[in-house]
């Protein structure tokens, strides 16, 4: 049975009884006449992601669901206590595993799955970043299977997309549905470029002069998130560039620009740790700037996130975020982890093989939706298939239940119907912890789907908190 978020028996919830009447007075043929064009809108200014390998063109329009979903502030508290709660012990974690590593020295975590974990860099062994801060902006994947039970599905550390979904879903809305937003109080989240610029440049470098230069630093226009790069460089006032636009000069980095070279204080890369620079990582890398990391570990530029932070979102080291929160904040969980079996372990190992057609099993290092396998939703084909890659290489994977994830109303061709639903907020890590009242609602707009990644057929709707 899945927790509808909406509806309370036959009764409306409160958070809904406004749209619920917005919904029940539109006709057909005007909820159409909207829905064509939100997606002229998203058309229009270049909303897509892409898809590569599946023939046909890789740039693809995100589906966009008009039903918002809604929380109450109540319930916005406790999301937003646990979050940040979240985001205060992965970056504790980060700069114990580069420094002392006491958690593994005490026992709380074994060494192996932090010190053999590819994310984890030697490169940045003893050194500490700027206030301390490793993830920035920190992505938590939140699932809802009751009234108030909520579950972190996964964390994201290393460089999380999806915010420009969460401010041109609100903007879209507001500008086809002004009376909405009139007639009720919603909290705002245009102010999230403005507080991303600002922890950017909150963890500038010792060696900063004056006011920071923060640029994001993108992979070029092929990559995936690129509408994303350019639209928070616009948002922000701050420049897109990319590896060959940056040079290492005497110990500090140095943008290219038509006025001659500008000295660079943070770069928020949105390109992997192996392409940073190619003479500490991959050296065939034609993406990021020779020399960078000796600028790096020396203060002269700030990297955000850090290189390295990607272990802390590592999926078999997500199960022990709870024992993270315990041993550095001295604190109870608010928000809880799923039950997840990692098949290192032999007993967890056991009961998986023994049960995979009724289970979710994830590459620990998979993401969009690819390397897993729904066990309820698969044939005997894929679980056979899958049951072979895991007796490869068992420590790859790691499996949880299939969860009844919560559902939100949702436009369909006879009216509005649940889908399942899951949620990103975007957690501000800088001279303080921080962040805007909403995120990115993912939905999978197939009945009866729970993969909710728009790789996969998800879809994006407008997430609205109510102020008191």
């Amino acid at each position: 049975m899945y927790y509808n978020e909406m509806m309370d028996g036959a009764a409306v919830r409160a958070p809904y009884a406004m749209l619920s009447d917005w919904v029940a007075t539109m006709p057909s043929e005007i909820r159409q006449m909207k829905q064509a064009e939100a997606e002229a809108l998203f058309r229009r200014i270049g909303i897509t992601f892409a898809v590569y390998g599946e023939g046909g063109d890789p740039d693809r329009l995100i589906p966009f669901d008009m039903m918002p979903r809604v929380f109450l502030q109540s319930e916005w508290r406790k999301l937003e206590r646990g979050i940040k709660q979240r985001a205060r012990a992965l970056n504790a974690f980060l700069r114990d595993v580069y420094s002392r590593g006491e958690i593994i020295r005490a026992g709380r975590i074994p060494a192996r799955l932090v010190y053999q974990n590819e994310a984890y860099e030697k490169a940045v062994v003893g050194f500490v970043p700027p206030r301390g801060v490793f993830s920035h902006i920190v992505g938590i994947d939140i699932v809802r299977t009751g009234r108030d039970e909520f579950f972190v599905l996964e964390d994201n550390c290393r460089t999380p997309s999806g915010v420009s979904y969460m401010l041109e879903n609100r903007e879209i809305m507001m500008r086809m549905f002004p009376a909405l937003f009139r007639n009720n109080r919603i909290e705002p989240v245009d102010q999230y470029p403005e507080l991303l610029r600002r922890t950017l440049a909150s963890v500038a470098p010792a060696k900063c002069e004056g006011t920071p230069t923060v640029v994001i630093l993108t992979p070029g226009h092929f990559n995936s998130a690129y509408y994303e790069h350019s639209f928070l460089a616009n948002l922000m006032g701050v420049e897109l560039v990319e590896g060959s636009d940056l040079f290492v000069d005497g110990g500090f980095v140095y943008m290219r620009t038509t006025q001659g070279p500008k000295r660079v204080d943070v770069i928020y890369r949105r390109i992997d740790d192996p392409f940073l620079d190619p003479l500490c990582f991959r050296k065939d890398s034609m993406l990021g700037v020779p020399g960078l990391m000796d600028v790096y570990r020396s203060g002269g530029v700030s990297i955000a996130s850090a290189p390295g932070a990607g272990v802390a979102d590592d999926k078999a080291v997500y199960t022990f975020v709870p024992e993270m929160i315990r041993f550095y904040l001295g604190e109870e969980p608010i928000l809880q982890n799923v039950q997840t079996w990692t098949l290192w372990k032999d007993e967890d190992y056991k009961y998986v093989m023994a049960n995979l057609k009724d289970l979710v099993v994830k590459e620990v290092h998979g993401s969009g939706g690819y390397g897993m396998l729904i066990g309820p939703k698969a044939s005997t084909e894929e679980i056979e298939h899958f049951r072979k890659l895991i007796e490869a290489n068992p420590g790859n994977y790691i499996a949880q239940p299939t969860l009844a994830l919560s559902t939100s109303p949702t436009f369909v061709d006879e009216g509005i119907a649940p889908r399942h639903v899951d949620l990103r907020p975007f957690c501000l890590c800088g001279d303080r912890v921080e962040l805007v009242q909403g995120g990115l609602t993912r939905v999978a707009l197939r009945d009866g789907s729970l993969v909710v990644n728009s790789s996969q057929g998800g879809g994006v709707k407008d997430t609205w908190v109510l102020s008191e």
